[in-house]
């Protein structure tokens, strides 16, 4: 009789917990709250822009007849009973605005650098979609040469005039004229449909081009020593994600170069800029409440020496922990990068390299070491860690990150796949993610970024580390005739609870 009434009650126990949970889930709302204007890239009416910089992010001199080199494929599509069209929102004297345009457009007090600036405001005005809590604009592709005339000293060193000197082998440049920006060609989205199977259509555009500025474009791609690039979008009309497909060749003219697909603030300043930029992220996310959702299939690598980036964050605050304001003088821009081409190693090393070693490693329980410490601290971890070049209190010994390549200075800390990232869902292992073994990853970003070491003056508050740039792709560093292509899917930021 005892045993009966306590199964009763078991029975009637875990009926209570079954109806508890029904009602607790039916009333949560339990919609997950995305960064971007477009979550896992599912809109067909889509929205993408692409940009060009040379090594310390402007652009100096416009390539021939291809005007400022900012452009956007932005698009709407309507739907009738006898067909669907495509409404393009940037047209092609849009996409070709000049320098020489600018004063035609009231714009005659910006040099070449700001206008393309505000080239990509007005594109994204064109392309602005209404929305909560803000508008949002586009992806944006960007394409990067590291090429450098040292002689000529048109980058500023960490923020300030910089001075002619000698021709180093850490910058690549041919000689007069080596920084130049890229041709663009745009094959605007079109609608290619199915006449049997009309839920078969596809969506399909792109941009490519070369920094060759004499090349014959038709064998841009193919054709030996020849610079290229080269990103194509496609979807199906109505269903699933597009995909991105990336290209980039170097050359030994232009042995480094840099693509990338970013998810941009909508509003401020982005990682590496000192302008106002335009994007796809409507809410900056912040540390450490978001994480990251995308797949990622590698056709090719780019070589020894291609920096792939599973992800990227960049963000911008001044070494007292305010936030950026444009003086490129105090504004540091913080850059963090998990390589994952398995032929990078790491550099930090408590015996040779002990200054390309970050002062800190926190552990995921918070626990943390510092790179001294050669029992525990994870060295095989970081690829490179190195300080701002304007900070005045530093832990010695330390290595200054190249005073060149943005408009202000930068701190960069490299991670490589090790286990220390596994709680976060970073690969553990080098291959992983790799060339033949496509993912879908969804990254813990914002608890991986809040406990990963960042330099700020001592006694200063600690900074609220908000990512206005959170993009993927590679860096082929200085290393001619090397391909790399890959596939971008269903890209997400998501915001977790605060």
């Amino acid at each position: 009789m005892m045993l009966n009434n306590m199964a009763s009650r078991l029975r009637f126990w875990v009926c209570c917990q079954v109806v508890l949970v029904i009602v607790l889930a039916s009333s949560c709302n339990c919609e997950v709250k995305s960064a971007i204007g477009d979550p896992g890239m599912k809109r067909d009416n889509l929205r993408v822009a692409i940009e060009a910089w040379n090594q310390c992010n402007e652009v100096h001199e416009e390539a021939p007849n291809m005007g400022s080199p900012r452009e956007a494929d932005c698009f709407d599509i309507q739907k009738s009973k006898s067909r669907t069209k495509l409404v393009h929102l940037v047209n092609e004297a849009d996409n070709k605005l000049s320098i020489y345009d600018a004063k035609s457009l009231g714009q005659e007090n910006l040099d070449v650098n700001t206008y393309a600036a505000w080239k990509e405001l007005f594109l994204g005005y064109k392309c602005q979609v209404q929305d909560e809590p803000k508008p949002w604009n586009f992806w944006m592709i960007m394409l990067k040469s590291g090429n450098m005339d040292t002689t000529a000293a048109i980058c500023p060193k960490n923020g300030k005039p910089s001075q002619p000197f000698p021709q180093e082998s850490r910058f690549p440049c041919f000689g007069k004229g080596c920084m130049n920006m890229p041709r663009i060609y745009h094959d605007y989205t079109t609608l290619h449909s199915h006449r049997k199977h009309p839920k078969r259509s596809q969506l399909k555009g792109g941009f490519h081009g070369t920094w060759d500025l004499d090349a014959d474009m038709s064998k841009a791609e193919t054709r030996n020593d020849t610079s290229f690039f080269k990103v194509t979008w496609h979807k199906n009309l109505g269903k699933g994600s597009w995909k991105f497909h990336h290209n980039l060749k170097t050359s030994s003219k232009y042995p480094w170069l840099m693509l990338y697909l970013r998810s941009d603030a909508t509003t401020g300043v982005s990682g590496g800029y000192h302008n106002e930029t335009r994007g796809m992220s409507k809410i900056v996310p912040k540390s450490p409440n978001f994480k990251v959702k995308f797949t990622l299939d590698i056709k090719r690598g780019g070589g020894p020496s291609s920096q792939f980036y599973l992800m990227d964050m960049g963000s911008c605050w001044k070494n007292n922990g305010q936030p950026c304001d444009g003086d490129v003088t105090t504004d540091v821009t913080r850059y963090s990068e998990m390589i994952i081409n398995p032929d990078t190693e790491a550099w930090c090393n408590p015996k040779k390299n002990l200054k390309l070693c970050p002062p800190y490693h926190t552990f995921a329980n918070g626990t943390r070491v510092h790179r001294t410490d050669e029992a525990r601290f994870p060295y095989d971890a970081y690829h490179v860690y190195c300080s701002p070049g304007n900070g005045k209190y530093l832990e010695e010994p330390f290595n200054y990150c190249d005073e060149y390549s943005n408009p202000q200075a930068q701190e960069i800390l490299q991670i490589l796949p090790h286990p220390v990232w596994g709680e976060y869902g970073y690969p553990t292992k080098k291959g992983e993610g790799w060339i033949g073994d496509p993912r879908t990853w969804e990254l813990d970003v914002g608890r991986l970024s809040q406990s990963l070491y960042f330099y700020q003056d001592p006694g200063t508050k600690p900074v609220e580390r908000h990512w206005p740039s959170i993009d993927l792709g590679t860096e082929i560093y200085v290393s001619s005739n090397q391909v790399a292509e890959w596939i971008v899917s269903d890209f997400d930021i998501i915001i977790t609870d605060e």
